[in-house]
Parts: structure tokens; sequence; C-alpha cells
């Protein structure tokens, strides 16, 4: 297994430019089993979660035609299983998507439980309310999740609490099935929008996407289209602290910057200056960050999935910052891997209590999912000397390029086999 090497303690300075939405790929993809012809996405980010998807795809019987690392055409036409095995839907969480997908296009799925980075239990009692409301029957056993419906038709959901994947779920299977389907206190997010974007441009009737309330009236037919997927905002938000945390200066290109409001201000209150452009956003940073406490909240409160990312810029901080997570039930598992570089992190629950130190030391570390995976590369950036990060195929599962893309701000970061990586250590 590969491993990351980092000479850290080097300012980043240039540009980068964005890859698409890993959480808007991943939905997208699963939705062109909908679609009565063929999809060409665009936009497409070159990670190890999207190369599983198409295996999926292939395996259910759609044709799959990458066109270049970022393009692929999908035809659904042959798609004749229903059933998304656990070696197929290991180590991805998006595997549940296929559930809905499937629901609508066949009135069938049998699917594994999803995959992913382990930050607690990841229930899915509101997929599953959202489903038997449509119609379905959904039953667990022999560790796959089976939903089968003789018809789908339109209904009433209130999401007892905000769930991207619920939301989500449910406009797939909903966007065929006849009549009005209601979605109440449906998440926000920008690739809930992006979905609700692709599926309408394929002939879907879907109203509401970024609110609280989404409406989907089921058609019969669904076409092909090409589309292209919106950048992706937490790859974004990881260079933007990246800069930050290094005290650089560095313009992120393809982005929207609306989606990246959260962060900026809260980078801004470390004291980062953020300059935002219409397709891009300048973050540099000249001075020790200052403290400030952060709350994790679906869109568009900070994301969760930004959280690993600034607990690593406040461990330098001057002064005492708290981090409430407010999305999972533990978060927190990153903590250890930073303390290990010195940083010095109390954690309580979902809260955890960040005492900022003058430096971080550099030290083997381990990814222990994909963000904090990110962590780990932000703190190897900020210290002096040569840190190692394991386990990084947590980290490939959303970033495109990232050795490349930091190698060209100017960081010094290689990818190696394990063993040399710990010859590179010895010699340093």
């Amino acid at each position: 297994m590969d491993k990351f090497v980092i000479n850290g303690g080097k300012p980043l300075k240039g540009m980068v430019r964005i890859s698409g939405a890993k959480n808007a790929a991943v939905a997208i993809l699963p939705a062109v089993l909908l679609a009565d012809e063929p999809c060409t996405i665009e936009n497409l980010p070159n990670i190890s979660d999207v190369t599983a998807i198409y295996r999926i795809l292939s395996d259910l019987g759609a044709q799959v035609r990458v066109k270049n690392k970022s393009t692929v055409e999908i035809d659904p036409r042959h798609a004749n299983s229903f059933v998304v095995s656990k070696q197929m839907a290991a180590g991805m969480r998006a595997s549940s998507y296929f559930l809905g997908a499937l629901l609508g296009r066949m009135r069938r799925a049998r699917v594994a439980p999803p995959g992913g980075c382990d930050f607690g239990v990841r229930p899915i009692d509101q997929h599953i309310k959202g489903f038997e409301a449509l119609g379905a029957k959904v039953v667990i056993e022999n560790g796959m999740v089976e939903a089968r419906a003789e018809a789908l038709s339109g209904c009433s959901v209130y999401l007892d609490v905000v769930s991207v994947g619920a939301t989500i779920n449910i406009m797939l299977a909903a966007a065929k099935a006849p009549g009005l389907t209601v979605i109440e206190n449906a998440a926000r997010e920008p690739h809930i929008v992006d979905l609700a974007n692709f599926l309408n441009s394929i002939g879907a009737n879907i109203m509401g996407a970024g609110t609280g309330v989404i409406k989907i009236r089921g058609v019969e037919h669904l076409g092909g289209t090409t589309y292209s997927i919106i950048p992706d905002q937490i790859e974004a938000g990881t260079y933007m602290v990246a800069a930050a945390a290094t005290k650089g200066d560095v313009l992120i290109t393809n982005v929207t910057p609306k989606h990246l409001e959260s962060i900026a201000a809260k980078l801004a209150e470390t004291g980062a200056e953020i300059t935002e452009y219409d397709e891009s956003v300048r973050v540099s940073m000249n001075c020790r960050p200052h403290k400030c406490n952060v709350k994790t909240m679906p869109h568009p409160g900070f994301p969760t999935d930004m959280q690993p990312q600034i607990a690593t810029l406040l461990s330098v901080a001057d002064g005492t910052s708290i981090i409430t997570e407010g999305v999972w039930d533990s978060r927190f598992r990153y903590t250890d891997q930073l303390t290990l570089m010195g940083a010095d992190i109390q954690v309580d629950g979902k809260m955890a209590v960040i005492t900022g130190v003058e430096r971080l030391s550099p030290a083997p570390v381990r990814a222990v999912d994909l963000r904090a995976g990110a962590a780990m590369i932000i703190a190897g950036l900020m210290a002096d000397g040569v840190t190692e990060v394991d386990n990084i195929v947590h980290i490939d599962r959303g970033y495109e390029d990232i050795v490349e893309k930091f190698t060209a701000l100017g960081a010094d970061i290689r990818r190696v086999p394990a063993e040399p990586a710990a010859e590179l250590l010895k010699q340093a």
C-alpha cells in the first residue's frame, strides 16, 4: 500500500483548479439508470469512488464507456440486474443510492449496506420511510437491503432528520413514480441541487431542490443528455484551509463561491484574507491563526466534511477553539493522529476543545477516513520536517491528483510504496 511522504514548512503559493464534485458524481451516476437513453456525464472527478460506481453499473448490465478521465458515456438500456453485492458496495457510502435508482427503474433493488468512512452508525431508517411511503416493501436480511414494489405512487414524506442520503434516494425512486411526491425537511446541499438539475435535464419534473421542500411529479419517460457536474465544494475548501494553514497565497479556480461562503467566513474569522471572483477564490494568510468556534450543520451551515481540516488549522491558533459536530455521532477519531504531531485536543462526545500550540511536529500518522486524510496532509504541510501519511486509500476516494495539485503549489509531497517511505523517514 502506498503512503504520502511530506517535507513540510513551505507556504503554498500559486493556482489550483478544482475537479468535479465527488458527492454529486456518486449520486448522478446511479441516477443514469433511470434514463431510457444514453447519457454523457462531464467534469467527473478521477477518483476511486467514481471508478467503483463504473464497475457497479457495468455489473448491472449498463454499458460504460470512459471517454477521458473526466467524461463517461453510459447506456443504461441493457441494465437487467437489481443486485449490488457486498463486494461491489464495500468501502463506499454512496452505494446506497442504487437502492433508489434501481427501485425507480425496476421496482426492485437488493443492495448491500453502504461502506465508506466510519463516523458511527449509518441508519437508513429515513430512506426506508420514503420507500415505504412510495409503496415499496423493504426488508433487511442476509446482510442485504431489499426493496420491491408492484407499483410506486407519489406521496408526502417528512424526514425526521435532515438526511442527504434519504433525500437523494427518495428523489431517485420518485422521479418516475406516478403522482406528486413531496419531501419535507429535505437536505439542501449543492449536490442535491445538481442531482435535481441532472434529472430535470433528462425530463424529470423536480421543483424546490436547495430548499427544505422538494416536489417531484413523476414522469413516464426519461431521455438522454450531456451534463456537466458542479465543482467540488469540499475539495475547494480543503485547498482554502491548506493555503491559510501554511501561511500561503493560493488562487482556487473552477469553483462556485456561493457554495464556499460558510468556509470562507470561518477562515476570515481566523485571520485569512479571502477574495472572491466570479468562478475563483483567493486565500492568503500572513499571521498566526486566531481562535474561533465552529459548529458543523447541514447546508448552508459549515460542512461536516470540512471539520477535520479546520481543526488542523485551529490546532496552531492563538487561543482555545471549540468544534461542535452537529451531523455525525463520531467524527473525531482523527484527533489522536493530530496529537501525535503535538496538537492539544480534548474530545468529549460531539465536542472538541482545541488549545492552539505554536507549531506541529512531523510524525508518522494515518488517514482514518477520507477527510481526516486530507487533514493529515495539511498537518504534514504545516510541520517542519518529514511527515508520513499511511492508509491513503481513503484519500484516493475523494481527491483527484492530490499530489500533483499540491506539488504545483510548491509543496514537497510524494506518493511512495510503504517500504521506501520508511527508508525516506530514516534518511530524514
